[in-house]
């Protein structure tokens, strides 16, 4: 079984681990209602999903 002849640093462990975070999430302006909403994600509220109705409204 392969050991580690030293102790892997602090700096050099959050070193390696730099790029482990997630990106954020990117919003953007809805051009009818204006209100923030998800890129590539279908609006909840109303339905709507690149200018058309891909859910029905509900009640």
């Amino acid at each position: 079984m392969a050991v580690p002849k030293r102790k892997t640093s602090k700096s050099k462990r959050n070193m390696r681990r730099a790029h482990d975070a997630l990106p954020p999430a990117h919003w953007v302006e809805d051009s009818h209602t204006g209100e923030p909403v998800r890129r590539h994600h279908v609006d909840l509220k109303t339905g709507m999903y690149k200018g058309r109705q891909v859910i029905e409204e509900r009640g």
